[in-house]
């Protein structure tokens, strides 16, 4: 490949206990943290709203929290932005969840939410924390000593800065700080999927009549595959979204076909009015950490847990997330979380979703400041230590064996419904 070399002189511009790049819910759990814990973060957001694929992503769900039998398992800071979703806009959120009243076979414990206002929700969030924050900005190389980040290069409108940090959190959903730094990381597969939002007359009819402006929303879709692979187009490759062409391909085929699927329709009875601001890619790239999240840890204990995660799309499977997924041995002040932790197969689909993001963006900001505090590089941090941190902020570390089910009684083939919009 041809390269040119420059010889650039860039300006230091700050320096923080703790730097986090990526604004998904991920990453505003882990720089919310940060602060309560006293302690000065700088979270940098490539666009220009917080939430990444929970809001300008579209993917406007609170899969399940509870084990599907009445029992909440995920709790902390996923349990508090659950109630910050819905503050001010509308839910979905079950009945029985509301007055107390969920039976052991009831609807499981989710909601909807507006995308828009849950995200401007969490940019008063934020503030109020005292997190700092850079938006339009994007951190494009990092400055390491061997396996230690020095500090981060930020591309914006005042040109390229460099900031330095103690501690830094990736939660970009898509590894890039961490493959900036030279961490091993694993690319995976994604099907064909996009949808938008839009409402037509009968679904305003359904809002103006019920009246929950929820009711009014009605998806548009591009790619229609779902979460294992139905209706995936015969003979298409699956969608990487490591690289710019297969971002870009991504997203220029599923804007033709979501044009293509309307084009049929009466235009003056239907309107998409929003498509999602970046690609509603899953499973782009994750670390390949001291610990591998997977299916097959479900109802294994591990000493080393740092949450206990139910499966959002079965009932009664519960997990616990060990702190290797996080971190790899070596990098010293480097800590991932959300759809970056370590994990494979199904496994990944479960540690990815919103809930358990936002608990691990809670714990990888936890965990940079105890390092901080302790001078302990972040692999070889005091796991007790943190667990005893993150169950004084209500995370359930370890599951309770009473809610393992018997084999027979596992409803293993029940899909959870996303709640009616």
């Amino acid at each position: 490949m041809k390269t040119i070399a420059l010889n650039q002189d860039i300006p230091v511009c700050g320096h923080y206990d703790v730097i986090v790049a990526g604004g998904g819910v991920a990453g505003v759990a882990a720089s919310v943290s940060v602060a309560r814990l006293g302690k000065s973060v700088l979270l940098i957001e490539k666009g220009i709203a917080l939430g990444g694929l929970a809001t300008i992503g579209l993917v406007n769900l609170f899969v399940p929290m509870c084990n599907g039998r009445g029992t909440q398992i995920i709790k902390g800071m996923a349990e508090e932005l659950f109630q910050l979703s819905i503050k001010y806009g509308f839910d979905t959120v079950p009945e029985c969840w509301k007055n107390g009243t969920q039976s052991s076979d009831g609807p499981r414990y989710l909601t909807r939410f507006s995308a828009p206002i849950f995200m401007l929700t969490l940019s008063e969030y934020i503030k109020n924390e005292g997190v700092s924050i850079m938006y339009d900005s994007l951190v494009s190389r990092t400055v390491m000593e061997d396996k230690h980040c020095c500090g981060v290069v930020v591309e914006n409108k005042n040109g390229s800065g460099f900031y330095s940090a103690e501690m830094f959190i990736d939660t970009t959903g898509d590894a890039d700080l961490m493959r900036l730094s030279g961490m091993p990381t694993v690319t995976g597969e994604n099907y064909h999927t996009m949808y938008g939002f839009g409402a037509d007359l009968e679904s305003c009819r359904r809002a103006a009549e019920s009246g929950d402006i929820g009711k009014m929303y009605k998806f548009f879709n591009g790619g229609n595959a779902d979460l294992y692979g139905h209706n995936h187009p015969d003979g298409m490759p699956l969608w990487k979204g490591a690289d710019a062409e297969s971002v870009t391909n991504y997203v220029l085929e599923n804007h033709i076909d979501m044009l293509n699927n309307i084009k049929g329709d009466n235009r003056c009875e239907r309107d998409i009015f929003c498509i999602p601001t970046i690609p509603q890619l899953r499973t782009t790239c994750h670390l390949d950490g001291d610990a591998t999240f997977s299916a097959d840890n479900a109802y294994k204990h591990f000493d080393d847990s740092i949450a206990a995660i139910c499966d959002f799309d079965r009932r009664d499977y519960l997990y616990e997330v060990p702190y290797g997924v996080l971190v790899k041995t070596g990098f010293d002040n480097i800590i991932t979380a959300g759809r970056t932790a370590s994990a494979e197969g199904y496994g990944w689909d479960v540690l990815r979703v919103i809930p358990p993001a936002i608990i691990t963006g809670q714990a990888a900001g936890c965990a940079a400041v105890q390092a901080i505090k302790d001078n302990d590089p972040i692999y070889g941090i005091d796991v007790k230590k943190l667990q005893n941190t993150l169950e004084s902020q209500d995370v359930l570390i370890h599951f309770d064996d009473s809610l393992i089910p018997d084999a027979s009684v596992t409803d293993a083939g029940a899909h959870f419904d996303t709640g009616e919009m």
